[in-house]
């Protein structure tokens, strides 16, 4: 059981580092635009300074505390670990990886980072700990407004690019992108993370016991 709950996690860690890395790319690769998200952490890093990774966990914290009120539930440990530590690597990435000064270096950096969020997304998904904050915000606005998640997800990623975008986020053909190419992605990651996960765990019937 200990090894088992081990690997999910080693999984967990190793998803969020790879989404880490892969913001950090399209964020140095911007100027094709970024993730809705980003836009809104990049926008508030403009305006009032801090670090984009920093901004991404207050405004996790927020979300969190929002999301746990309007459902009544606590978050689970993995939501409050998501929270920080992508964060973290955001800001360690956007530190280790140098500017790109070539347009093609950018776009090099945007596609590398959009591939890496949908891999990464995928691979911690499939440990099974925990949404991230944004998920629960999603969940709540669904439980609510009485709307399918197609809808909620539309209107939040509307509502944050909108924002962002006002705060000097840089929105751009990339955004558009990433709101309709990370699914395809993500869902690819997912799969092939469950069977790496399965045949970790020594099977699917063992698999199934933790969804």
């Amino acid at each position: 059981m200990r090894r088992e709950f081990g690997i999910r996690w080693l999984y967990f860690f190793i998803g969020l580092m790879v989404l880490g890395l892969g913001v950090a790319l399209t964020v140095k690769g911007q100027l094709l635009g970024v993730g809705s998200w980003d836009v809104l952490h990049i926008g508030l890093f403009l305006q009032l300074g801090l670090t984009i990774g920093l901004w991404s966990i207050l405004v996790g914290i927020i979300i969190i505390v929002i999301s746990s009120i309007g459902l009544r539930e606590f978050p689970k440990i993995g939501t409050l670990v998501n929270m920080a530590t992508v964060g973290l690597f955001i800001d360690f990435f956007n530190w280790l990886i140098p500017n790109p000064e070539t347009i093609i270096f950018q776009l090099m950096a945007f596609v590398a980072g959009v591939l890496l969020i949908g891999a990464g997304g995928g691979i911690y998904i499939s440990a099974n700990l925990g949404a991230g904050p944004r998920d629960s915000l999603m969940l709540l606005i669904v439980e609510k407004l009485n709307l399918s998640i197609i809808k909620a997800r539309t209107i939040m990623e509307v509502l944050v690019v909108t924002i962002g975008f006002l705060l000097g986020g840089p929105v751009g053909v990339g955004t558009i992108i990433m709101a309709f190419g990370l699914g395809p992605i993500m869902q690819a990651a997912l799969h092939y993370s469950r069977l790496s996960l399965e045949k970790s765990l020594g099977g699917k019937k063992r698999v199934a016991n933790y969804q």
